[in-house]
């Protein structure tokens, strides 16, 4: 018996040959169920996009079905459903604010106050901004699927709660 190939799509196998190969690749099922896949991952723009361009299916207008299912050529989307997927399109366009990444000039005037922080000539509003910005005591957590602290080499460990002191002549790096 020869080697199979399984189709994920399909879910089904197959003498692993070139010809049975490019027979189930061009083959109806296979590009409907491999087209069904992909379309799960669409963003709203894109399927706004398509069904702008297509007409309304009037058996689906009519009846409320449509024998073609998701593979009908023509819209099954109503005006209520092609609003919302507008709305959703034009709020994946604006940018979150947990998503915004800080400037250099944000993250360049954040280091200036605490500098002048740390140095004591700054007034009393200044120093409150600063004081803010600055937790005063990080809790740093490793990220998902390292090991355990104790199998970490020293440069993967986080800070000691303190900070790093600022010589350490016995350490060598390299």
């Amino acid at each position: 018996m020869g080697k199979r190939y399984y189709c994920d799509f399909c879910d089904r196998s197959f003498p692993d040959n070139l010809p049975g190969r490019k027979k189930h690749l061009q083959g109806v099922q296979h590009q409907r169920v491999r087209k069904l896949h992909y379309d799960q991952f669409r963003d709203a723009a894109a399927i706004l996009a398509d069904e702008a361009v297509k007409k309304p299916c009037k058996k689906f207008q009519r009846t409320g079905e449509c024998d073609y299912g998701d593979n009908c050529r023509f819209s099954h989307m109503t005006p209520d459903k092609l609003s919302a997927l507008q709305e959703q399109a034009e709020a994946d366009k604006r940018p979150k604010l947990e998503d915004r990444v800080p400037t250099l000039a944000d993250w360049l005037s954040k280091r200036a106050q605490r500098d002048q922080s740390s140095r004591g000539h700054t007034d009393s509003s200044n120093q409150n901004q600063s004081a803010e910005n600055i937790p005063a005591h990080v809790e740093y957590s490793l990220p998902p699927g390292f090991p355990p602290l104790h199998e970490l080499p020293p440069s993967l460990h986080p800070p000691p709660p303190g900070g790093w002191p600022d010589h350490h002549p016995s350490v060598e790096w390299g």
